[in-house]
């Protein structure tokens, strides 16, 4: 065991008080000042939100009729008598006008407000842009913008996305996603930046300023609200809310860092993991909601619940004995806000009688409507809850869109590209096929102008399927379309059919090449559970016959996860990685395939090969070793299909001269690192630099290799140019199984593409 150098102390104090959130006197008093008007009933209201669906009519309240009403009797009964504080979007509704969204929000701010004129708070997921709105620009997934590796579009994007849903009357949105992802199996991968914590940290900063910017009461921004705190993406099934066992240094140091940086740079809001976390549910979690979140990182903003996550502890986790009992665990662990979505009444008055009882302190309740009423006060809803919709000229404009199809062009990822395919030329006889090629709901999946997703079509006709795009580029006389396999909805799930693949075999015979169009249809959260990773039978049926063919293929993925394909990708020539790129990902494929943009996108995970070889790209030394020659045969075990990083360019790159600001460095010093870029090909590129660190030994087995920084910077042919990283001690530290941040001596290497230099902590 090396000697430990430096102890940097815990992630408490010195660290977290000194960036702990600041704020604003004169809200903190107005905040006072109201609290003390309130009675019990209103305070307890005020932490109730429940979805839209209960104040519209419908045929019971779990559903709501088209087109959507509000419910007077409903209305006036939640929030007159209940005095209900927040409101959201529900799963059985579909995108509105920003007329209709304009018509139902100032009916229920006019009948909310009640006799001290607070206003109610609407909440949203536009996770990819203002998925609820018809007509709001769409950008790539989460998943699909990490693959950018571009900060300045993902900020772009965000700031979109939040004009857009200001424009609809709504103040409040429930993303980024800052989920550390590792897993593929895990149906929510795509909902965030990918495996990495520092390159979550790094896009979700952006995704918070672009949002929210420096005053959220500016009618073009809205509160964030990160999600899901904490350590959601690792359930031990790989299946949506169950149980993860995660150390605590492993929490620390992997799933920790992207909601601590966010925290520090202004973020309103957070809401909880769903899962269990070593056996504890964390909405009853009261280490992790108020000692570590409260206390050590200083978050001073609202803590909201998933949906139905309070009555969960009961229902499902089986901490609670009845919903009265799961009310006190969870505001007693630090919940303000609970996302009941329907049984309002019951979490009312349970959660009156529980403070009665004195079983929930009045404290603790003054403690959570002051984060509610505090964000009501940042947004300017007592002023002004929503503002004219002719205020948002820019509103699905021509400029909006060009920014979501720049970051679905930068966001595809070239995997494969054999004796140079691609780019394609112009005139080639192309059949395209697969169940994805003439879909606008799989290039967008989940949460676009519904939860599922099935609503796509509905609103995005006017822009162009990868089909549609291809005929549009290459001429609708070079293009034959058979589907091949196509998908067929059943509830909430889907299953695949065979559409045609002999007549897609019969029509290669005609043609130059193949564009195979694979992956999966919009799902997220539960329904999107699957027990087989690999591509579906069909779809790989489909590859593998046309393959026979002799034909080259082009593999055109688009998919929230990586659907392992080693049973066919050796016969691929050609394989592009498009992720979920929203409406503009057709348009942004089409250009790439024949040439007119240089892909330049980066994969956000480690794209597995078999099912049984899950491993992140940051393992550790030992599901690396090889095998020894002629003892046993077969493979290493880390063998990803591609590797996170990876991502191919129709020019050529080459890294020099690796230069390294010192050989030997203190533990609090910072050292400097540079590598020269020069584009050696024949056209223009944008090229994404990371640099790995590597500790080499340490009393934790170290992880392989973490990455430490990237920057993306375009060459034209011939260009040269010197990339500087800086290091400093927050990147050698790990946390050790004390708690304790530490710096150990000894050797470090960095790695930027194929060159590394090594350097020692003294």
């Amino acid at each position: 065991m090396r000697k430990i150098l430096l102890t940097l102390p815990m992630l408490t104090l010195s660290l977290f008080s000194i960036a702990q959130q600041k704020t604003d006197p004169a809200i903190d008093q107005k905040v006072k000042a109201l609290l003390a008007k309130m009675t019990l009933e209103e305070k307890v209201g005020q932490m109730a939100q429940i979805t839209l669906d209960v104040v519209t009519n419908g045929k019971d309240r779990f559903s709501s009729y088209e087109p959507v009403s509000l419910n007077e009797q409903q209305l006036q009964h939640a929030l007159a008598k209940y005095k209900v504080g927040s409101i959201l979007n529900t799963a059985n509704n579909r995108a509105r006008s920003v007329e209709v969204w304009h018509q139902l929000i100032n009916k229920i701010q006019e009948t909310g407000k009640g006799r001290l004129n607070i206003p109610v708070l609407y909440g949203i997921d536009a996770v990819h842009g203002t998925t609820y709105t018809a007509g709001a620009t769409m950008f790539p997934q989460q998943i699909g913008q990490a693959a950018t590796r571009n900060r300045a579009l993902v900020y772009k994007g965000a700031e979109i996305t939040a004009y857009e849903t200001r424009a609809s009357g709504i103040p409040w949105n429930f993303s980024p996603v800052l989920d550390v992802a590792p897993d593929p199996r895990f149906p929510r991968q795509w909902e965030t930046f990918g495996e990495d914590p520092y390159l979550i940290k790094e896009l979700g900063l952006q995704m918070v300023k672009g949002m929210g910017g420096n005053n959220i009461a500016d009618p073009y921004k809205v509160a964030s609200c990160l999600k899901h705190f904490l350590g959601y993406q690792v359930a031990s099934s790989g299946k949506d809310r169950t149980p993860a066992y995660i150390p605590d240094h492993v929490l620390r140091d992997m799933h920790l860092p992207p909601f601590k940086a966010a925290i520090e740079a202004g973020a309103h809001s957070i809401m909880i993991n769903s899962g269990i976390i070593n056996g504890v549910p964390v909405h009853a979690n009261y280490n992790l909601l108020t000692k570590l979140l409260r206390n050590e990182l200083g978050f001073k903003g609202l803590i909201v619940t998933d949906w139905g996550d309070i009555e969960n502890l009961y229902t499902r986790d089986r901490v609670a004995k009845d919903h009265k009992e799961a009310i006190m665990l969870a505001i007693n662990a630090g919940i303000d806000m609970s996302m009941i979505a329907y049984d309002y009444e019951r979490f009312c008055d349970n959660l009156i009688a529980l403070v009665k009882e004195g079983k929930v302190k009045q404290t603790r309740i003054d403690d959570a409507v002051t984060h509610i009423l505090t964000l009501k006060y940042q947004l300017g809803l007592f002023e002004k809850p929503i503002y004219d919709s002719k205020q948002y000229p820019k509103f699905g404009s021509k400029e909006f869109e060009q920014a979501a199809y720049q970051s679905a062009a930068e966001s595809i990822t070239l995997l494969k590209n054999t004796n140079d395919v691609l780019p394609l030329k112009k005139g080639t006889k192309l059949l395209v096929t697969g169940p994805n090629a003439n879909s606008m709901r799989t290039l967008n999946g989940g949460w676009t102008y519904s939860w599922q997703g099935e609503k796509v079509e509905e609103f995005a006709g006017k822009y162009n399927t990868i089909l549609e795009a291809l005929s549009n580029k290459a001429g609708k006389e070079n293009i034959t379309f058979v589907d091949g396999v196509s998908y067929k909805m059943d509830g909430k799930y889907y299953e695949e059919f065979d559409k045609g693949t002999e007549e897609a075999v019969k029509a290669a015979q005609n043609v130059d090449a193949i564009i195979l169009c694979l992956g999966e249809n919009s799902y997220t959260e539960s329904p999107g559970n699957l027990s087989d990773l690999y591509m579906s039978d069909l779809q790989t049926q489909l590859a593998l016959k046309l393959a026979a063919t002799g034909k080259p293929i082009i593999l055109v993925l688009n998919e929230g996860r990586p659907r392992l394909i080693s049973k066919f990708e050796p016969k691929m020539a050609g394989i592009l990685q498009t992720y979920l790129p929203g409406n503009f990902g057709g348009d942004a494929l089409a250009d790439i395939l024949f040439g007119d943009v240089n892909p330049s996108g980066k994969l956000p995970y480690n794209y597995p090969k078999f099912p049984n070889s899950l491993v992140g790209y940051n393992h550790k030394p030992s599901e690396n070793r090889t095998v020894m020659e002629g003892v046993y045969n077969y493979d290493a075990e880390y063998n990803p299909q591609y590797e996170f990083g990876f991502g191919l360019s129709y020019t050529s790159f080459k890294y020099d001269n690796i230069k390294i600001s010192a050989e030997k460095i203190k533990a609090t010093q910072e050292i400097t690192v540079s590598v020269e870029v020069t584009n050696t090909g024949n056209r223009e590129g944008k090229e994404v630099v990371e640099i790995y660190l590597s500790d080499l030994y340490a009393s934790l087995t170290p992880d392989s290799r973490r990455l430490r920084g990237f920057e993306k910077i375009n060459l034209k042919p011939g260009e040269k140019q010197t990339v500087t990283f800086k290091l400093s001690k927050a990147d050698y530290a790990f946390t050790n199984l004390e708690g304790r941040s530490v710096i150990e001596p000894g050797e470090f290497k960095v790695k930027i593409g194929p060159l590394s230099k090594s350097f020692f902590v003294e």
